[in-house]
């Protein structure tokens, strides 16, 4: 078993962050209410090269929050853990507060 996930290329590894079922009041939320498709990046690939031979670095780093489209990305299981490898300009936006 890989202790440690290394993406290849343009490759980032997210950890999709699961909403709250209720609120911290204790209302419970129902399943089709309006929710972010977030993520955490948890690793990322060195980057892609162009035709000339230039890096070209991935445009998020480990920790940041991310934006993910609603269908895509590789399931990848590690232990009881799950994880989603995207293409770097697969990701849609990064999330700030």
């Amino acid at each position: 078993m890989a202790k440690r996930l290394i993406p290849t290329l343009n490759r980032v590894l997210v950890e999709k962050i699961l909403q709250p079922s209720k609120t911290v009041s204790g209302i419970l939320l129902p399943e089709t209410s309006s929710q972010l498709n977030s993520g955490r990046v948890i690793a990322v690939g060195p980057g892609a090269r162009d035709r000339t031979g230039n890096l070209i670095p991935v445009s998020v780093k480990e920790g940041d929050n991310v934006l993910l489209p609603e269908f895509g990305g590789t399931q990848v299981k590690l232990g009881e853990k799950e994880f989603f490898l995207y293409r770097d300009e697969d990701l849609m936006a990064t999330l700030h507060d």
